[in-house]
């Protein structure tokens, strides 16, 4: 479904190059769940933004239902992008002055998706999670783990292909981590999504199936 081959990343630091990704190979299948671990600064962001074709690599092969999408233009990856890859950020980044069920509806009429067709999915999906309650509410006026859960669910409004969450309990307290931890495991066995998550979190990283950890330059996969 999605391959990285062999991409590397640098960046320049005044007259050295600093490498933090070298000849990376990832694969991620429907319904994976998988994880990424590492000491900060190890790359695991780097390669959720690769990934998600936020930056693009130095050199290497991004491959989504076998097409090398790094040839494509800037707008064709801004479609692309919005169809096949959901994000979930470390703070979840909804917009203050939209109401809830705004936020879930404008990145479906982004794609072309009809009002009401948006607004019947954007429903559902707050009805499943348990945040109908919440759907004229804006950001401000609801709580730090419901605005996470709010942000998971946008990942998902547009079917993508696979959802790259960066750290996405990282602002949370115990119980609101465990709340969205349980979540994204029921919405991930329902909806055979495929999230990757970096993670440092232990808990988060027992719900995923499989393991990987960056070290040094390179990307190792953890038990079997």
């Amino acid at each position: 479904m999605l391959s990285a081959k062999n991409i590397s990343k640098s960046y320049k630091n005044g007259n050295k190059v600093l490498t933090i990704l070298k000849n990376i190979n990832f694969h991620v299948n429907q319904g994976d769940l998988i994880s990424i671990t590492g000491p900060s600064g190890c790359g695991k962001s780097t390669l959720l933004n690769l990934l998600g074709t936020l930056d693009k690599p130095d050199t290497g092969e991004l491959i989504i239902d076998d097409k090398n999408i790094l040839n494509l233009s800037d707008n064709q990856l801004s479609l692309l992008r919005a169809k096949n890859i959901g994000f979930v950020f470390q703070f979840h980044h909804l917009l203050p002055e939209f109401t809830i069920l705004e936020n879930l509806i404008i990145p479906q009429r982004l794609i072309g998706i009809s009002e009401q067709n948006s607004r019947m999915n954007a429903i559902n999906l707050l009805n499943k999670v348990n945040l109908l309650k919440r759907k004229n509410h804006k950001p401000n006026l609801i709580s730090g783990g419901e605005r996470q859960r709010v942000a998971v669910i946008r990942s998902l409004i547009n079917k993508p292909k696979i959802i790259l969450a960066d750290e996405p309990t990282g602002n949370l307290d115990k119980k609101n981590t465990e709340s969205l931890i349980s979540m994204i495991k029921i919405l991930a066995f329902e909806f055979n999504q495929a999230f990757v998550i970096a993670t440092h979190n232990e808990e988060v990283s027992k719900i995923c199936k499989k393991h990987y950890t960056i070290e040094g330059t390179k990307i190792i996969k953890l038990g079997n």
